[in-house]
């Protein structure tokens, strides 16, 4: 009696109220959000490494090693991560710098060649001239370069970074046995901090598996054809594998570019062929499947997720999208058993049983 009383009670404000308070407190927050960015973006980026490196400390227990060594390993672990992506990242950016000034004589060249071929079908010169000014190459290696720069610029922070990883290590050391206090009194939170996790591993792990898988093959197809710099382009498409949807477009533009310019259409054809073999197939077919299935993100969702958080966080929000997505999901949805009617929209699926991941 008192549950049908509760549910026929009117609510306190107009549900027309409550929808347009709730859409200006998110666009507050959302506010909040992209203001603090340039400090959200890198410290986000130091906790999903922590998780996605956390369960090789309780291997390390298991093994019986001290608490204290196995904590110190596994910070030690996120900055050789952290190390390997900087080195990598300068060599690119390096290697790239060094690259395009080179090619300027064939880049006027073929500017050239488009200018008298649109001369030839009767195009008048003030929209030849336009069209010239318009073809601008140069700006294609720089998409590539601006990618790499921006993770290394916030890469770059090593020091908060370092010391953020370091305090979030040890204070990780005694996390779950907090959150075991706390399962008995927030036991939807817990298991929605514990999925939250598992799916962010399970999300790394994959993208890091296929981007290192795409990487080499990449890189033979590359040195196979002659493209030049076939080692930054490799590089590129493993960074660009964490990037949903649109990744494979980005790290496609710089090689078919070079293509073009080294052996003409032709190999610039040959380019973009084995790299819709490759990584279409790979990062647009069967990862986000995998990835999507796994995580409970429809298509849709993913994409919209890369938008929204690149406009928030800027470019590195394009590679924490979907961690950033599952944090949101964990404490606006799973957190609440009233919500789980949001779940078949963001993951395209019946909703299922409520279940949740474990973890160190």
């Amino acid at each position: 009696m008192s549950q049908t009383t509760a549910a026929s009670r009117p609510p306190v404000l107009p549900r027309g109220l409550l929808i347009v308070v709730g859409l200006a407190a998110t666009v507050i927050a959302v506010g909040g959000l992209k203001a603090v960015g340039g400090l959200l973006g890198p410290a986000f980026l130091a906790l999903v490494l922590m998780i996605t490196v956390f369960p090789v400390r309780g291997w390390l227990v298991r093994l019986r090693v001290p608490g204290w060594l196995a904590t110190l390993v596994t910070i030690l672990v996120v900055y050789a991560v952290l190390a390997a992506m900087v080195v990598a990242l300068v060599v690119s950016v390096g290697r790239l710098a060094a690259l395009v000034p080179t090619y300027s004589p064939q880049i006027n060249d073929l500017v050239d060649k488009v200018g008298e071929l649109l001369r030839e079908r009767g195009v008048k010169q003030t929209q030849v001239n336009a069209v010239i000014k318009s073809l601008d190459f140069g700006k294609l290696f720089g998409y590539a370069t601006t990618v790499l720069q921006s993770m290394l610029s916030v890469l770059s922070n090593a020091f908060f970074i370092a010391v953020l990883v370091l305090f979030m290590g040890f204070d990780a050391a005694r996390f779950p046995r907090h959150l075991r206090d706390a399962r008995g009194e927030r036991p939807a939170v817990v298991t929605a901090l514990l999925s939250f996790a598992v799916g962010t591993r399970h999300y790394f792990a994959v993208s890091a598996g296929f981007g290192l898988v795409v990487a080499v093959v990449d890189w033979i197809a590359l040195l196979v054809i002659g493209i030049p710099a076939a080692g930054v382009w490799g590089v590129l498409s493993f960074v660009t594998n964490f990037i949903p949807n649109i990744g494979f477009v980005v790290g496609l533009v710089p090689p078919a570019v070079l293509g073009l310019l080294e052996g003409g259409v032709g190999e610039m054809v040959v380019v973009i062929v084995v790299y819709v073999v490759i990584n279409f197939v790979i990062q647009t077919v069967i990862q986000p499947k995998i990835v999507g299935d796994q995580l409970g993100l429809s298509a849709t969702v993913t994409f919209l997720s890369l938008v929204f958080w690149s406009w928030v966080l800027g470019p590195l929000g394009a590679l924490l999208a979907i961690p950033m997505t599952l944090l949101a999901k964990a404490l606006l949805v799973d957190v609440d058993p009233n919500a789980r009617w949001v779940v078949p929209l963001i993951s395209g699926r019946p909703n299922g049983p409520p279940g949740g991941g474990t973890g160190d």
